[in-house]
């Protein structure tokens, strides 16, 4: 990567494993796609104003060469999986790692372009 990920944690305590966990998940990324150029991690909290206890939001946005992005980064519906912290930081980047391959396709050429008619 040609800057270092910028990671953010939003009314949730940083911790080293949480910090770890969210590492490691970059590092594999890298290794299926060697070009990723920057990487902004958001990690947040559920918040106090949450009357059911909340979810956490995890938001992944990648560089990629010749302008391309990776932005996951959609607030999940109403599914009690992301009331638990793992779950969410797993689930943002297993989205960043299948909208990564897709773009690494097209970047490859792989992806057919239907003619205009």
């Amino acid at each position: 990567m040609e800057t270092p990920a910028q990671i953010e944690f939003e009314d949730i305590q940083a911790s080293a494993g949480l910090q770890g966990v969210v590492d490691r998940h970059i590092a594999e990324l890298e290794n299926h796609f060697g070009r990723i150029t920057a990487a902004h991690i958001v990690v947040k909290g559920p918040g106090e104003r949450h009357q059911t206890g909340g979810q956490y939001q995890v938001s992944v946005r990648l560089s990629l060469p010749d302008g391309r992005e990776v932005d996951v980064g959609r607030t999940p519906k109403e599914d009690e999986r992301y009331a638990d912290l793992t779950f969410a930081v797993d689930d943002a980047f297993k989205r960043a790692r299948r909208q990564l391959q897709d773009q690494t396709r097209i970047m490859r050429g792989d992806v057919k372009h239907h003619a205009q008619s």
